[in-house]
């Protein structure tokens, strides 16, 4: 059934390596899924490109620097509402698919209380702080994308499940996933006799009846959201020294439904159709400690370190796969297959996810009244995530985590510049790519741009951005000469919102 014309095989290679041969396939994914840092806050710092880290008296230091919330000299509360719409361009076999799924939400509610000791009365060098709560949207999952191929595929589904079921004794496959409802509904079928027709007792080898190459289409939609509940102080020692710390409590949601379907001509199947569902819940915390240094006046030097995330996650899969055959008299079993059904028991689960911490530093430069230039950089290693769990052995997929993923650096530059009681802002966040040796490019860049107005005892603050990455999809693994030649779709993603902060101060 696999074709010997594999025009895109050379492509794979480069793009993945004989290191990947079952990505898409393993808790791994969501080691990156549930780790990949993307700077947020209030409308203020989004307009500036995310960047923070050196830039006090901001709501959103809560949550980023907590170091920062020693500036504070009075006490703040805000929320931000906003809405965006992410878009994606799927390409599978040269043909195009568009779409896009709206987002609705609240990303950001805090409050700071500020306790200053300022004047000429306090002689010590400690100048007062201020404590902060928040809650922050770090992530959404809120996608759509999907295929629709009028050109027959090189491979099928059936190919994986091929690979999969041999060496599976017959009386154990059912318990396999989806390769249990493949055998199930006759898409593989036991060899029951050797070369010289005796029967086989109990057998591990399998094939299948539908020979020929498909048309193929998928959709897959995702759903759910990091949210972050975050709990720091910062103390402000000499108007130069900012020290602060804060507890992370992170809040996981998370699900997905995948429809994919393979159609054949002039064969005994007509038709397969596979739903899968995953629905995953999670909770984890991490520690956060900063500081920020003010040499002179003009400037602040800002350092930030970000604990690992300690998650646990309870998981719920789910699959049904249906196939309609023609009418077809399959003789190993005496029967006429037409429709044929059959659904996954309701599989739960829990693990342990650890991700990597988070080392960042920045730097603002004030230009007198006329605003400021801040700059951020964040140093991740993925590779250092781990799983673990007494339901599974975790050690396949750490492996994998070191063999995928790598180190990555992040920037981000902002800056603000004020006329009276008005500021405009604009930034640039670049996010490196988390997978290592692949030419596949999966760095994230985001534009951004704002305005606000301050007023005595209120602000309101708007940002623009547009976030820009691409992601290569691969349906279901097919290993051919140490090689995956399964089906792969790139799919660029645009994510473009819109955030309105509204602040008081008393």
């Amino acid at each position: 059934m696999i074709s010997k014309k594999h025009l895109l095989l050379g492509i794979f290679m480069v793009f993945l390596g004989t290191s990947t041969v079952l990505a898409q396939f393993g808790y791994y994914e969501d080691a990156l899924r549930f780790s990949q840092f993307r700077s947020t806050g209030s409308a203020r710092i989004i307009g500036l490109g995310g960047a923070q880290m050196s830039l006090g008296g901001d709501i959103s230091n809560i949550h980023t620097n907590p170091a920062g919330l020693g500036f504070f000299r009075r006490s703040e509360f805000s929320f931000s509402s906003a809405f965006g719409t992410w878009n994606t361009e799927s390409n599978y076999l040269g043909q195009i698919q568009d779409d896009r799924t709206g987002n609705f939400s609240i990303p950001n509610l805090s409050l700071v209380i500020s306790n200053p000791r300022q004047g000429a009365l306090n002689t010590n060098a400690f100048k007062g702080g201020s404590f902060g709560i928040s809650f922050n949207r770090m992530n959404h999952f809120n996608s759509q994308f999907g295929y629709f191929s009028d050109i027959e595929g090189d491979v099928s589904i059936i190919d994986f499940f091929l690979q999969q079921a041999n060496g599976i004794p017959e009386s154990q496959i059912e318990n396999f996933g989806l390769t249990g409802l493949a055998y199930q509904t006759f898409l593989i079928n036991p060899i029951a006799f050797d070369s010289n027709g005796n029967p086989i007792n109990n057998p591990s080898q399998y094939d299948s009846f539908v020979l020929g190459f498909p048309f193929q289409d998928e959709t897959v939609i995702t759903d759910g959201r990091i949210s972050q509940t975050s709990i720091s102080y910062g103390a402000n020692f000499l108007n130069k020294f900012f020290i602060g710390g804060g507890l992370g409590l992170s809040s996981v949601r998370y699900s997905s439904r995948k429809n994919y379907r393979e159609e054949f001509f002039d064969e005994p199947l007509l038709n397969s159709t596979i739903d899968e569902r995953l629905t995953m819940s999670g909770f984890g915390a991490n520690i956060n400690l900063g500081i920020i240094f003010k040499p002179i006046d003009q400037l602040n030097l800002g350092v930030n370190f970000q604990s690992p995330t300690w998650y646990n996650f309870n998981e719920q899969y789910e699959a049904r796969m249906v196939n309609n055959f023609d009418n077809f008299f399959f003789e190993d079993e005496n029967i006429t297959l037409t429709r044929e059904e059959a659904s996954s028991p309701i599989t739960i689960g829990n693990y342990n996810l650890n991700t990597p911490l988070r080392l960042s530093g920045g730097a603002t430069i004030f230009l007198g009244k006329s605003g400021f230039i801040t700059a951020d950089i964040d140093y991740l290693d993925y590779s250092k995530s781990r799983i673990n769990s007494r339901d599974f052995n975790a050690g396949a997929d750490n492996q994998q985590i070191r063999a995928l993923f790598g180190q990555t650096l992040n920037y981000r530059v902002g800056g603000e510049f004020r006329f009276d009681i008005w500021r405009v802002r604009g930034g640039y966040g670049f996010y490196g790519d988390p997978f290592v040796n692949s030419s596949f490019d999966r760095r994230t860049q985001q534009y951004s741009g704002g305005l606000g107005v301050r007023l005595q005892a209120m602000y309101v603050d708007f940002a623009l951005t547009s976030t820009n990455f691409d992601q290569l999809y691969n349906s279901f693994p097919v290993e051919e000469g140490g090689f995956n030649i399964g089906p792969f779709t790139e799919i660029r993603n645009n994510i473009t919102s819109g955030i309105l902060t509204f602040g008081f101060n008393f």
